[in-house]
């Protein structure tokens, strides 16, 4: 079978074709002829090995001292079940399906191979295979931190750093969802496609320094890894909760050392892969509350070119690698 491989950490180019045999499933395992997959900020940082900066180490330990221990980039895909593995009893062959791999990776590849017990859903009927991919990875995370971290409730204020990307597309989603009230923070060409996303209101932190109001915010979720607390503390209520998905080591530690007062807290860290999350995330999609937005797509021989836009400062959304078509 095709797939997009890689052996050394580098740049986009490093990724190239190779022919890989073609996996068969093994009991309780099921065969997925893949359609789409994507660029997450998980793919890119393995790829490239650049991580926020403290953890460089930590990054070759997680994805490979020496060189990648997965040649196959994809956290997430989605596709057709091809064959299920002996005692499958939840899919059959022709089922479409989204399935979220996580670390384990594999999506760029015309086939891979996932446990029926893993991270695997149905895909929602209302979406086409190539949003549907787009599901687990920034809905999860948004998710974790959200509900998991945060506690999110009716009612509550959130801010959200980033409401134009990947991730902070599904925040804006998934805070709504829980009754949220939400401000999406983007620059001036993305504003729209952030209130098509359900933010009750945008600021345009070109004009506006989102960090300026005092005791506005229950919750405020950073993906751009530029919140600190010492600059984002004052605008949140007593009690609030400051999320850094992206945080380097520095702010991290800015977060444990910094003076907080009235119940504020600050959060990092990095989110779980649940299976039982890309289930209620399908079912959040089944009722049209969430809509991955992908704002590219590549077909799987450009994966570099993929890997390239993902970087691109004018990118909203996901990015998606188309692989099977038919």
């Amino acid at each position: 079978m095709k797939a997009i491989a890689y052996s050394n950490y580098g740049p986009p180019e490093v990724l190239g074709s190779v022919d890989l045999p073609r996996p068969v499933p093994k009991a309780g395992e099921v065969l997925v002829k893949i359609h789409a997959t994507s660029v997450t900020a998980g793919d890119y940082r393995a790829r490239s090995l650049d991580m926020p900066p403290g953890f460089k180490l930590v990054g070759r330990l997680v994805f490979g001292v020496f060189g990648p221990r997965r040649r196959v980039l994809g956290t997430e895909f989605s596709g057709l079940v091809e064959a299920v593995g002996e005692g499958v009893t939840r899919f059959k062959p022709g089922d479409r399906v989204v399935a979220y791999p996580g670390a384990a990776m594999g999506g760029y590849a015309e086939y891979a191979v996932i446990g029926e017990d893993g991270a695997i859903v149905q895909a929602p009927a209302n979406l086409k295979l190539d949003e549907a991919v787009a599901l687990p990875f920034g809905g999860s995370t948004a998710l974790h931190f959200l509900r998991s971290l945060a506690g999110i409730k009716p009612g509550d204020s959130v801010l959200i750093i980033g409401a134009a990307g990947g991730v902070g597309s599904a925040a804006v989603q998934v805070a709504r969802h829980f009754g949220a009230h939400v401000t999406g923070v983007a620059s001036t060409g993305k504003l729209d496609m952030v209130r098509s996303l359900g933010a009750d209101a945008v600021i345009d932190y070109r004009r506006e320094d989102p960090a300026a109001a005092s005791d506005a915010y229950d919750i405020i979720l950073d993906t751009s890894g530029t919140a600190t607390y010492t600059k984002y503390g004052p605008a949140l209520k007593p009690g609030g909760r400051l999320l850094l998905v992206s945080a380097d080591l520095w702010q991290l530690l800015g977060t444990l050392l910094a003076r907080k007062t009235g119940g504020r807290k600050a959060m990092g860290g990095y989110a779980a892969e649940p299976a039982e999350d890309l289930r209620f995330l399908a079912a959040l999609a089944e009722k049209g509350q969430f809509k991955p937005h992908v704002g590219g797509r590549f077909p799987l021989d450009q994966a570099a070119d993929a890997h390239a836009f993902f970087k691109d400062p004018a990118r909203m959304g996901n990015v998606v690698i188309t692989v099977n078509q038919d």
